[in-house]
């Protein structure tokens, strides 16, 4: 499989990403309204729209990119875990937590790639050992740099082959 140009000539730590919509428009409206306003309603309909259009991914858990702590206090349910837990229903997989987030980090939206990159270094650590496989969910991939850390800390617990699925890609 190609790897896009975006990703063509970086070293991640994920071997493949996947994402049900582009990130621009009506889909950029309806999941800020998810993260931002409360929209709960959503998870549900993401999961359908995520199955729709990727394969169930060879993995052996899910692993949802862990929630900064104070913004999961402000939104409610961290978008990427309800995602998560409803891929899980549809896909029968597991959902795993062998990484947490360390600590705060300034929001990614607007950072430039290599901003975003250092906001997100040593940002997750994990906590148990990692499945063999896991794909990782996360609400909108943008940068991958998030993704790319999440997975860094995957590999570390233990996971030997790590994979990403979101509802949204940003396309540059």
């Amino acid at each position: 499989m190609r790897r896009c140009a975006e990703c063509a000539g970086r070293r991640l730590a994920f071997g493949w990403a996947r994402a049900a919509l582009i990130y621009d428009g009506p889909a950029r409206s309806l999941i800020r309204a998810w993260k931002e306003q409360g929209l709960r309603t959503l998870a549900p309909i993401a999961a359908e729209l995520v199955v729709d259009a990727v394969p169930r991914p060879d993995a052996a858990a899910l692993v949802a990119v862990p929630p900064d702590r104070d913004r999961r206090l402000l939104r409610g349910e961290h978008p990427a875990t309800a995602l998560a837990r409803e891929l899980a229903v549809r896909w029968r997989l597991p959902v795993a937590e062998p990484i947490v987030r360390t600590g705060e980090s300034r929001r990614q939206a607007g950072l430039p790639r290599a901003r975003r990159r250092a906001n997100v270094r040593g940002a997750f650590l994990p906590t148990a050992a990692g499945p063999r496989s896991a794909c990782l969910v996360d609400d909108v991939y943008t940068s991958g740099e998030t993704i790319n850390a999440a997975a860094a800390a995957l590999r570390r617990a233990g996971t030997v082959a790590v994979g990403a699925v979101s509802l949204a890609r940003a396309v540059r």
